[in-house]
């Protein structure tokens, strides 16, 4: 049963500005991904959502701030970044972090982001299922690709990739 929802920060629930260097927080511009704040809402009440990050340069409260500016801290439980973690995607040391602070086995943790090596590949070798964000279609030419889970394009498709998911696994928290 999955019981946690692990989600990316930038590229997955917030755009990233390639011109903007530092916190995010201290951005003249950010925004939510088209349809994040619509998931998040319908989730927040069914799961514990957590954020996991490799963000260096923002610890959680410079995460939150940043969230708070388009309205999204309100959603997530846990916000885990490599900075407190003292580890990066893709080690396992980060997940298995993110495990111990939230408590749970990695087969109630599914991981969504965007970065198919970094959020995909690693969470699947961590031991967690694996949501990925493909909003171009295509990915990666190897015999890696199909390693996530399920694939979705838009957060506007999230529900139903969720609900394959959650066919697999054999239900959700909330039964």
């Amino acid at each position: 049963m999955i019981t946690v929802l692990l989600f990316d920060w930038g590229g997955t629930v917030m755009r990233n500005f390639g011109e903007y260097q530092g916190p995010m927080a201290r951005w003249p511009r950010v925004e939510a991904m088209p349809g994040v704040q619509e998931a998040l809402a319908g989730l927040h009440n069914r799961y514990r959502l957590a954020l996991a990050t490799n963000a260096m340069a923002s610890g959680e409260e410079l995460v939150r701030e940043a969230l708070g500016r388009v309205h999204l801290e309100v959603y997530f439980d846990d916000i885990f970044t490599a900075r407190e973690l003292g580890a990066l995607k893709p080690s396992r040391d980060f997940f298995e972090a993110v495990l111990g602070r939230v408590g749970c086995l990695p087969r109630e943790v599914a991981m969504i982001g965007d970065d198919y090596e970094l959020d995909i590949l690693a969470a699947k070798k961590a031991g967690l299922w694996a949501v990925w964000l493909n909003p171009v279609g295509g990915g990666p030419e190897s015999e890696s690709r199909g390693t996530a889970d399920v694939e979705f394009r838009s957060f506007m498709e999230f529900g139903k990739a969720l609900e394959v998911l959650l066919g697999r696994v054999g239900g959700s928290s909330t039964g």
